[in-house]
């Protein structure tokens, strides 16, 4: 992989950032919210084995990738984030409440009615909901509209075989210095290797492999 880390001295080494993740205070979120996050993995490991509809799966990350998620966010002080892929509101809420702690909010994208639904409950339940923005809609179109460097991190973790078209959008949306984090690099390795390439190829990002949770594909890119 191109890149043995992160450029400058804004981001720790690839190593101490998992130690931190997997070290992250459950203490530092309240204990609702940590109810809610415990009911809800409950919740999506017995959905995601009843049911052999992909649509209806919620595929969440697991615990250790949001410590992971919370503790970059934090260490970026990255206050404008964007995630696609909402699915029931899960993962959003591990960025809301780094972003929260910070003076930040969440900007997610899921274009599924069924798990839109779900969100907003979600959502109304954490006591975060006004630092998440939802959005239903196609995250291509999401991408077209939205103004250059509008965002200082990005998750993605959707529809890996839409990842290299949206790819001049997300290079373009997300802020010189800002940090580019993709879910399933480990996991779906084959499906993930066009995006992968493409990331690499990119003269003005630095990459990393970060192995927490189903794999973490990292990109920075360059300036400040």
């Amino acid at each position: 992989m191109r890149g043995s880390g992160f450029c400058g001295n804004r981001f720790r080494l690839q190593q101490s950032l998992a130690i931190a993740a997997m070290n992250f205070p459950e203490d530092s979120m309240n204990n609702p919210l940590q109810e809610l996050l415990a009911e809800l993995e409950q919740f999506g490991n017995g959905n995601d084995s009843a049911t052999t509809e992909r649509s209806r799966k919620m595929l969440n990350i697991t615990r250790d990738t949001g410590e992971f998620l919370a503790v970059l966010v934090r260490a970026t002080v990255a206050r404008r984030v964007l995630e696609i892929g909402t699915s029931n509101g899960y993962s959003t809420l591990w960025l809301a409440s780094a972003a929260q702690a910070i003076g930040g909010s969440v900007t997610t994208v899921e274009f599924s009615d069924y798990k839109i639904t779900l969100a907003t409950k979600t959502f109304a339940r954490s006591g975060l909901a006004s630092f998440i923005a939802s959005i239903q809609d196609d995250a291509g179109r999401v991408l077209e509209r939205t103004a250059d460097s509008a965002f200082d991190f990005i998750f993605l973790d959707s529809e890996r075989p839409e990842y290299p078209g949206w790819w001049p959008n997300l290079r373009r949306v997300l802020r010189p210095g800002g940090l580019l984090v993709v879910d399933n690099a480990t996991s779906h390795p084959q499906e993930m290797a066009p995006f992968v390439a493409l990331v690499q190829a990119d003269p003005i990002f630095t990459t990393s492999l970060v192995p927490v949770g189903n794999g973490e594909f990292m990109a920075v890119k360059a300036g400040m």
